[in-house]
């Protein structure tokens, strides 16, 4: 049986405007981890946001473990090994790719979903569209192969793919769980897996002062502020309207990667990142759907 879900003061805020603050946090949080990949590398990296994420939620939410069905057991769980597979796959392409590159080619996931859940022909035309930004940004129409960095774009597909299912799983376990427990206790779950896996590849590396920080930003930058941002807009919007609003990820990124990281896209990038936006934007305009429109059930 499904639990009760109380209002919150997240609920008062507009939907729209927490997936928006999500996005900002989340790129910026993405660029601060390209920066700390080259001391712990990528399961250091997520094992010390998640870790550092999931203690922050553990005073912050206070969630409630007992009396759970087993339903929300497995929503959240579900949700737990998207956040954990998508976190890993993606930090896996930052080494690789920047940051802008990388998240373009990571948002053919949650475009592919909304076009499945939208089922419009023209909506085939929009996934066309995508997959040619997805070359132009990925180099492969200008690169020759041999020199492309295929194990980077094959883990950003991978985190799409993941991405997808945590906005499923998001959508889901916000309305099995009050507040932020889901959140919380998936960030619990995902830890007890990933930190381990981060202390045999990383070792003391991850004890650093200066590791120590900078996944205390990324913690609350990446996890905390929008983690719970959008499982709250989650609870009242559908993944269309969601998917419509992701569509600045790619922007956002591009801007977090030139501010922080002071990579540039090229030009024939850009126009592949307009395509990949514009997609998105076309699978999901003109659909109406409600803001209150429930998510799929488990």
């Amino acid at each position: 049986m499904t639990s009760e879900v109380g209002p919150s003061r997240g609920d008062r805020v507009p939907a729209p405007l927490l997936v928006l603050a999500g996005i900002v946090s989340v790129q910026f949080g993405g660029a601060l981890a390209a920066t700390l990949l080259p001391l712990v590398g990528a399961p250091g990296s997520v094992a010390l946001r998640l870790f550092i994420g999931a203690l922050i939620m553990l005073v912050v939410a206070r969630p409630r473990w007992t009396g759970r069905s087993r339903r929300d057991w497995l929503a959240v769980s579900a949700y737990a090994a998207a956040l954990g597979c998508m976190n890993l796959s993606f930090y896996g392409s930052l080494e690789r790719l920047p940051i802008g590159v990388a998240v373009t080619i990571e948002f053919v996931g949650p475009l592919t979903l909304s076009a499945v859940l939208s089922r419009r022909p023209r909506d085939a035309i929009a996934v066309l569209a995508a997959a040619a930004g997805v070359l132009l940004i990925s180099g492969a129409l200008t690169t020759p192969w041999s020199e492309l960095d295929l194990v980077g774009i094959g883990l950003a597909l991978a985190a799409g793919g993941f991405w997808a299912l945590y906005i499923l799983t998001s959508g889901w376990t916000g309305a099995r769980f009050e507040r932020l427990d889901g959140l919380t206790i998936a960030m619990c779950l995902a830890s007890v897996v990933i930190v381990p896996l981060g202390l045999m590849t990383a070792g003391s590396a991850l004890f650093h002062p200066e590791a120590l920080l900078k996944g205390l930003g990324i913690a609350i930058l990446s996890s905390v502020l929008p983690y719970s941002f959008e499982l709250l807009a989650l609870r009242r919007l559908s993944p269309q309207v969601f998917g419509i609003l992701l569509s600045l990820e790619p922007a956002a990124a591009a801007l977090a990667g030139l501010l922080v990281l002071h990579q540039r896209l090229t030009p024939i990038q850009l126009v592949g990142m307009a395509l990949v936006v514009s997609a998105s934007v076309a699978v999901l305009t003109g659909r109406k759907v409600a803001d209150n429109e429930p998510i799929a059930e488990v």
